[in-house]
């Protein structure tokens, strides 16, 4: 089975993942381009005998009042049928009128079956399917029961992880065990193969020139959120890839750049702070001129300080802000930035399409000689006051997650300056 997670949730495609057993990719027409999305998801179910799209938000729900980028768009684009969970909660009839409204809202959209979530019992049930089934015309394939957060925790950005749950394996195998007696699995899967051939091709993608050069990824607990696809872009273009922790880690390995993704350092920040070796380390290559780009967590890991609950937890010190956590979101959404300042990665002109979820807000506290600010935010928060991608020596560091297929300069960019550094060291 090849399972995607529509929108640029890291952490739903994480558990996708794991209870797959392979890589989950992310479908978004915002980030990709609209034209994208076809082969993409043609080209990742190459070898798969099941392909399982989790939507976003409501089916309906999308950037605007046409409901740009929704759920249903998507369905309606790949042409596969709906399986809307549906919470149950203290309803009977009205899920019926519910489910009646949205079958007819979108022509071309086919919502072929519903799943009740949060049943109160077999009454509930009972009550649930005759209206669904006579008020609606949609099959009822299964009720699954209230399960309370013990199971899958939540807290500021959502679910917690796959990597910081300690018994993320028995979870997924107590959820399977629940669908497999509430849900009617043949009939689900007979639902998937009715689904229409669609016609189209791959991406199409092409391998590059840069054979041997070496990209460390700063990957475990802390900073676990990249898209598949960024990394395998890297890889595709000749690209080794070194994946270390900078909660373990004592030192740096030779490598020509650094991408440190997003992730919770705030959550790690005593671990983060208490490695000084390795900060020490980052901070000298850093120095020395190493490309390094950072994405939100990254980014907040290259500062003086994490500020939280009043305490302070010591950083990388490279870039002169503090990070103040927030008990909401400081910017949460869909994001659009032109580079306008000189960097190692992008060209002056080019426009990012990307998404921002953090809750923390930058404080400047000091100035340094040689930072600048790259990018002008056309949607979004960035930085804050329209601004956003802190430019100093080789570092780019940003609050703008980007997509490699909706930003294909972006790895090419990375590998020049990884290019420009072996050289600049021989």
């Amino acid at each position: 089975m090849q399972a995607f997670k529509k929108g640029p949730d890291y952490i739903d495609a994480g558990w996708l993942a794991a209870a797959s057993g392979r890589a989950c990719y992310n479908l978004d027409g915002f980030l990709m381009g609209q034209a994208r999305v076809l082969p993409a998801f043609l080209q990742r179910c190459q070898g798969a005998d099941l392909a399982l799209i989790e939507g976003n938000r409501g089916l309906f729900d999308g950037m605007d009042l046409r409901g740009s980028q929704s759920t249903s768009r998507l369905a309606r684009l790949l042409r596969a049928p709906v399986l809307l969970v549906l919470d149950a909660t203290k309803m009977t009839r009205t899920a019926a009128a519910l489910l009646r409204g949205a079958k007819g809202f979108e022509r071309g959209l086919r919502l072929a079956a519903v799943v009740l979530n949060n049943v109160a019992g077999a009454r509930h049930e009972a009550l649930l399917r005759a209206s669904i089934e006579q008020y609606a015309g949609i099959k009822v394939l299964g009720a699954l029961p209230k399960l309370g957060a013990v199971v899958m925790p939540e807290r500021h950005m959502g679910l917690t992880p796959t990597m910081e749950h300690r018994q993320a394996e028995k979870a997924i195998r107590k959820i399977a065990g629940i669908i497999r007696a509430s849900v009617d699995m043949e009939a689900l899967l007979r639902l998937a193969k009715a689904a229409p051939a669609l016609q189209g091709k791959g991406l199409g993608l092409k391998e590059g020139s840069f054979q041997g050069l070496r990209v460390g990824g700063l990957r475990d607990s802390a900073f676990q959120f990249y898209y598949p696809d960024n990394l395998e872009a890297l890889k595709l273009l000749g690209a080794r890839l070194q994946v270390l922790s900078p909660l373990r880690a004592k030192a740096l390995p030779q490598m020509d750049a650094l991408y440190i993704g997003g992730g919770f350092p705030e959550t790690h920040a005593v671990s983060l702070s208490v490695n000084k070796a390795f900060l020490k380390a980052l901070r000298r290559a850093i120095e020395a001129g190493l490309p390094v780009y950072a994405e939100c967590g990254g980014l907040m890991y290259l500062g003086r300080y994490i500020r939280l609950a009043g305490r302070r937890y010591r950083m990388a010190s490279v870039l002169p802000y503090d990070f103040v956590l927030k008990a909401r979101p400081v910017a949460h959404g869909y994001s659009m930035a032109q580079v306008v300042g000189e960097n190692p990665f992008y060209p002056v002109g080019t426009v990012l399409r990307g998404h921002e979820f953090h809750y923390s807000h930058p404080l400047q506290v000091a100035p340094l000689e040689g930072l600048s600010l790259a990018l002008r935010m056309v949607r979004g928060q960035g930085l804050g006051g329209g601004l956003d991608g802190l430019v100093y020596k080789g570092v780019f560091a940003t609050y703008t997650h980007v997509h490699a297929l909706g930003s294909p300069g972006w790895a090419r960019g990375l590998l020049r300056a990884a290019q420009r550094f072996r050289r600049s060291q021989r």
